[in-house]
């Protein structure tokens, strides 16, 4: 009779460990939401070089007692596009809305702005992304909330669509209204 060596259990162990890790997203109050480990802390240092032109915003603005909206975003990023109308329509309801230029061109950002608009209250980049990894950003768009604390409230990873608006971002200002 031949012997079965332990090691064809390999296979069979890390599948069920795929398949685990499948199940536990699945049941996720929200599985297609990416995890911040932020939410509830207080937003990281606000470390930004100048935006030719525009006003740049530091660390007290983040925690002026106003509630805001922090957007990541870049003038090579397809879905940024996609959101600015939204971010136009937000900041014309008038909520403040402050933009990190993401690992972008000065001139091409600029030209972005020009061409589509500028929704923001105020603006600063972030050239080499430093920043964006201390808040946890994935990629570009990434849209925070922030309580009038400095607190991250919300993280959305992706486009501000009218539905993700009306479903999450407006839901989490209002909430970020009452603290």
């Amino acid at each position: 009779m031949a012997k079965i060596s332990p090691m064809m259990a390999v296979p069979v162990v890390v599948f069920a460990g795929f398949i685990g890790l499948a199940v536990v997203g699945m049941f996720r109050e929200d599985p297609e939401s990416l995890p911040s480990a932020r939410i509830g802390q207080l937003a990281p240092p606000v470390v930004l070089t100048e935006f030719v032109g525009k006003t740049v915003f530091d660390d007290a603005t983040l925690r002026d007692g106003k509630v805001k909206i922090v957007n990541y975003w870049a003038s090579w990023c397809a879905p940024c596009r996609i959101e600015h109308p939204n971010l136009q329509a937000l900041q014309d309801e008038g909520i403040d809305i402050y933009g990190i230029n993401y690992k972008d061109q000065q001139g091409n950002a600029a030209s972005f702005l020009d061409e589509l608009g500028d929704p923001y209250t105020a603006i600063g980049r972030d050239e080499k992304g430093r920043m964006a990894l201390d808040w946890g950003v994935y990629g570009v768009p990434e849209t925070y909330v922030i309580d009038g604390n400095g607190k991250i409230l919300l993280r959305h990873a992706g486009p501000l669509t009218e539905r993700v608006i009306e479903k999450t971002l407006r839901p989490a200002l209002e909430r970020a209204r009452q603290n």
